[in-house]
């Protein structure tokens, strides 16, 4: 069964606020793109084309304004509502019915990933067919995260949720490949002291049956999360710099789409004169030229 994608943007965004008091965390600019273009462009690496949106009742109708249904792009895009944010794990039970079975490849709507081997990175992770895999990044304050502790030989053995003691300094990143068998599992979590329904407990019913690999980010890639005002402004620095210097566009679903040929010239032709105003617009315009 092909695996179905899953982009988890509800929450209050409280941390952001006042600037997500009338907005979504999610759809947010990240210099010149919408958050969730980001998260969304992974997916699309990954070959994934049918994704569930999951968002808060008040900001679907965003979502739908800027993503619409997804053919822009040859995407078949579903939103589900997130009555309450109860914790990362419950994106699997609200999408159960979406999967029907399927894997998924579940992404945090606030997540950048970046890095040259990023595509075959998350082909194999999607030609497991069992169990799960996640990614391990290092980080300076691995306190803040889901923390991977490994035994002598370097395989996971925990996942522990903000420790005060973590056992390694890789953090658990907010990118999921998991089986059919995940919206089952997660039914099964209890909440946690804060009430939620961690993803560090689902992830360590996997664990514990040896079905979980977990795969460690190396040098070569980015991974930041958009959870403070400093941190939004450092990850669209950091786009813009690669944009800049590089003259490549970072997370853009309409490249990805192009080069996959899930659409024609003539569509990126349409996008590229809905942006041709700026930059975006441009660089969508030098494709086509390049490819002629």
């Amino acid at each position: 069964m092909k695996r179905k994608g899953i982009i988890l943007a509800g929450g209050s965004g409280t941390r952001l606020y006042p600037i997500t008091v009338g907005l979504s965390k999610q759809l947010l600019p990240l210099y010149d793109k919408p958050m969730i273009y980001y998260p969304l462009s992974v997916l699309m690496l990954a070959g994934i084309q049918d994704i569930a949106i999951i968002t808060t009742p008040t900001d679907q109708e965003q979502f739908i304004r800027i993503l619409g249904d997804g053919s822009q792009w040859g995407l078949n895009l579903t939103y589900i509502e997130q009555p309450s944010p109860d914790g990362l794990a419950q994106a699997y039970v609200l999408a159960e019915g979406y999967l029907r079975g399927a894997p998924s490849a579940m992404v945090l709507g606030d997540n950048i990933f970046f890095g040259h081997g990023l595509p075959e990175m998350l082909h194999h992770a999607d030609e497991q067919t069992q169990g799960g895999t996640v990614f391990g990044y290092h980080v300076s304050d691995p306190e803040r995260y889901g923390v991977v502790g490994f035994d002598a030989d370097g395989t996971a053995r925990e996942i522990v949720e903000k420790p005060e003691v973590p056992p390694s300094s890789y953090a658990v990143t907010g990118l999921y490949f998991l089986d059919g068998d995940a919206p089952k599992r997660a039914a099964q979590v209890v909440p946690s002291a804060r009430g939620e329904l961690e993803i560090t407990s689902l992830l360590e019913m996997y664990l514990t049956e040896g079905l979980l690999n977990v795969n460690r980010m190396g040098r070569g890639y980015a991974w930041l999360d958009t959870g403070t005002h400093g941190s939004l402004l450092d990850a669209g620095n950091f786009v813009r710099t690669l944009q800049k210097r590089q003259g490549m566009q970072t997370g853009s679903p309409d490249e990805i789409a192009y080069e996959k040929g899930w659409i024609s010239a003539d569509a990126l032709a349409e996008r590229a004169r809905l942006f041709s105003k700026n930059d975006y617009g441009k660089h969508l315009s030098d494709l086509l030229t390049h490819s002629d």
